[in-house]
């Protein structure tokens, strides 16, 4: 969702609850309609995490001090009880929002992990039943594509070419990815996007060697990250490569792109 969306429901529900206050404020104590602002700052903690959460407990501090606490209807503060009642909801919104927001990461971690963990079974299913060769490399790419939620390549030694294998998530790959593709496995070093000296390559890549039968090279492309590379990626990329490691002979390296040629053959 849109970052503005996620702000815009955000000061929606702080009015939907100003809304509510009105039609309580006659049977409940003035005070005591802080407690209804607590509910769009929990709300916007779970669904899009502290910083809505932050708007949403300043802005309900303004409306209720706007609209509930006299003189009604400006932003000054006569009695100090009244002071004391904005700050206690804005120190209740913000443990709420605390809390709630940390629950959500904490999901969001769980499913992320529970996601990485099936596209891994996915490839391990692959290597263990001995899967076709251009269904293995469509489920390593798949699995990267998947585990990240980004462009995914894996490329294939033929002879002094590397070739792209299988792509997911929309990878479109350019010669310079071919170039660093190469210049990974013939080095043995791992490369990042758009750095010296492939600075036109747009995938972070990591070889993956064999010693009978040539290798590999594994490659997601990070560059629509809001926050950047993710701090575990060279270990899964890694972990992803011990699977095609672990393939037969005959489904690595440069016998394998044969072997794709001929499963899309046939």
């Amino acid at each position: 969702m849109p970052v503005l969306v996620r702000y815009g429901l955000t000061l929606a529900m702080v009015a939907a609850a100003t809304l509510v206050a009105f039609v309580c404020e006659y049977a409940i104590e003035p005070r005591n309609l802080a407690l209804v602002y607590v509910v769009p700052v929990a709300l916007a903690a779970a669904l899009w995490g502290w910083r809505p959460a932050l708007v949403s407990a300043v802005a309900s501090v303004f409306v209720f001090e706007f609209f509930f606490i006299p003189p009604r209807f400006t932003i000054w503060v006569s009695s100090s009880s009244d002071l004391w009642a904005l700050a206690l909801l804005l120190v209740v919104a913000a443990i709420v929002s605390t809390l709630a927001a940390e629950s959500r990461r904490r999901a969001l971690e769980a499913r992320d992990a529970a996601e990485k963990a099936e596209a891994l079974q996915s490839l391990a299913h692959a290597v263990v039943h001995g899967r076709p060769a251009a269904e293995l490399v469509r489920a390593a790419a798949d699995a990267l594509a998947r585990m990240f939620k980004a462009p995914a390549v894996v490329f294939v030694q033929s002879g002094s070419a590397v070739t792209p294998a299988a792509v997911a998530g929309g990878a479109v790959v350019s010669q310079a990815d071919r170039d660093a593709a190469a210049w990974a496995l013939e080095t043995h070093l791992p490369t990042r996007a758009e750095t010296y000296p492939h600075t036109e390559a747009s995938f972070d890549l990591i070889p993956v060697t064999t010693p009978s039968d040539g290798g590999f090279v594994l490659g997601v492309s990070f560059a629509g990250f809001a926050d950047g590379r993710p701090a575990a990626a060279d270990r899964l990329l890694e972990l992803v490569g011990g699977y095609l490691a672990a393939a037969p002979p005959d489904r690595r390296g440069g016998k394998l792109l044969a072997a794709v040629a001929s499963d899309d053959a046939g």
